[in-house]
C-alpha cells in the first residue's frame, strides 16, 4: 500500500491507477467459502470477525490461517470443544510470534500479535449471573476495540441496592459508555440510565422463561424505556453492543 501510494505522489501512476491496485488488497477469497475483510482492522481500529456458527472447523483454520496480515482477527461464538479441534492446527500462528487466546465463556477465540492502545473506558454490567456469556463477549470485544472495561455482576433489580455502589464506582472511574445486560423483563437498563449522565446501551438477553423466554420480553421492554440515552442492540449481541460503545468513544475522540 506504502508503494502504491508513493508511486501516486511521485506521479509515476494516476488516481484511478493507483485505485484498482488498492481495491484487491482489501478483500481476500478464499477458496468459495470465504472473503475476508484484511482492512478492517486499519478502517475501524476492531479485528475482523468470524463467525464460527454455519462454518466447519477446517474453513475457520484456513482463515485464520491466511488472514493475520494486520496481525489481529476474532472468531465469535466458537464453543470451547470445537476450540479443543483446532487449537493444534494454529501453532503455525504461534510460531510466528502470535498470541492464541481463548475465552470459555464470551466463546470468543482472539489471534494477535500486538495489543491495541487504549482509547477510553467502558462500564459492563449484567443484571444476573446468567448474563455473564453476553456480558463477556461485550467486554472481550470492547478490550480488542481499544477500550478498558470495568465490570460489575449480578447487581439486577431483584435486589437495586446491590446496583447504586457499582454505578458510583463506575462514573468516579469516568467510565464514557455502560453497557447494561439483562434478561427476564429486561428493566435494568432504565434503571441505569436513570442514574447516569453517559450512554447506555441495552443488552437484552434470551435468559427467562414463559412470556420472557428468547429475551423478546426484554427486548421489548428496553426498547419502550421512559428513560432517556439509552441505545438498544439485538437479543444477546454482545458484540454489536460492544462495537456500538467503542464508536461512541471513537467518535467523541476524533473531536478533541
Amino acid at each position: 500500500m506504502r508503494e502504491i501510494l508513493q508511486k501516486l505522489i511521485n506521479g509515476e501512476i494516476s488516481a484511478e491507477t493507483a485505485e484498482k491496485m488498492l481495491k484487491p488488497m482489501q478483500i481476500l477469497e478464499l477458496e468459495d467459502f470465504a472473503k475476508i475483510d484484511v482492512c478492517r482492522d486499519i478502517r475501524t481500529g476492531v479485528p475482523e470477525a468470524v463467525f464460527a456458527e454455519g462454518k466447519e472447523n477446517d474453513e475457520i483454520v484456513k482463515i485464520l490461517l491466511n488472514c493475520t496480515s494486520n496481525g489481529r482477527i476474532m472468531v465469535t461464538r466458537l464453543p470451547k470443544e470445537r476450540f479443543e479441534d483446532i487449537k493444534d492446527e494454529l501453532n503455525p500462528l504461534i510460531d510466528k510470534g502470535f498470541k492464541v487466546v481463548y475465552n470459555r465463556r464470551a466463546k470468543i477465540l482472539m489471534v494477535k500479535n500486538h495489543e491495541v492502545t487504549k482509547i477510553g473506558k467502558i462500564g459492563v454490567i449484567t443484571a444476573g449471573t446468567s448474563d455473564i456469556p453476553v456480558a463477556e463477549e461485550a467486554k472481550v470485544v470492547a478490550e480488542e476495540a481499544g477500550c478498558e472495561v470495568l465490570t460489575s455482576y449480578d447487581v439486577g433489580v431483584a435486589g437495586i441496592h446491590r446496583l447504586f455502589s457499582q454505578v458510583r464506582r463506575m462514573i468516579e472511574s469516568n467510565v464514557e459508555v455502560i453497557i447494561v445486560a439483562a434478561g427476564m423483563e429486561g428493566a435494568l437498563p432504565s434503571v441505569v440510565a436513570g442514574l447516569v449522565d453517559v450512554p447506555v446501551v441495552g443488552l437484552p438477553t434470551s435468559v427467562g422463561y414463559g412470556v420472557g423466554e428468547g429475551g423478546f420480553t426484554a427486548l421489548y421492554a428496553m426498547l419502550q424505556s421512559c428513560a432517556p440515552g439509552i441505545g438498544v442492540v439485538n437479543i444477546d449481541n454482545g458484540y454489536g453492543a460492544a462495537i456500538f460503545a467503542s464508536t461512541i468513544i471513537k467518535s467523541r475522540q476524533k473531536h478533541l
